[in-house]
């Protein structure tokens, strides 16, 4: 079955950075384009940024454009956000995505930027 786990969440100043990995497992990971969402309290989740199967290919939210980077390790099924510059308005849960036949999401991480 598919699973999708994220880590590398946590507690980070203002300015500081985190790196966030998704490991995949269940289906061919290196078929398939990959994304970030995210939701703070009280907001729909929304897309932080996107990548294709190869990596040839990336997009990015407004809000992240310039501080963080999406970038993809096919050989360990892994996906990977790194947020740098944070921002107290980046605290949320982060989520990775993939959609075959029907989307499937990760437990999330948390990650709260706060002095």
């Amino acid at each position: 079955q598919v699973q999708l786990v994220e880590s590398g969440g946590g507690l980070v100043q203002p300015g500081g950075s985190l790196r966030l990995s998704c490991t995949a497992s269940g289906f061919t990971f290196s078929n398939y384009a990959m994304s970030w969402y995210r939701q703070a309290p009280g907001k729909e989740r929304e897309l932080v940024a996107g990548i294709t199967n190869t990596g040839g290919s990336r997009n990015y939210a407004d809000s992240v454009k310039g501080r963080f980077t999406i970038y993809r390790d096919n050989a360990k099924n892994t996906v990977y956000l790194q947020m740098n510059s944070l921002k107290p308005k980046d605290t949320a849960v982060y989520y990775c995505k993939v959609r075959r036949n029907v989307v499937y999401w990760g437990q999330g991480t948390q990650v709260t930027v706060s002095s």
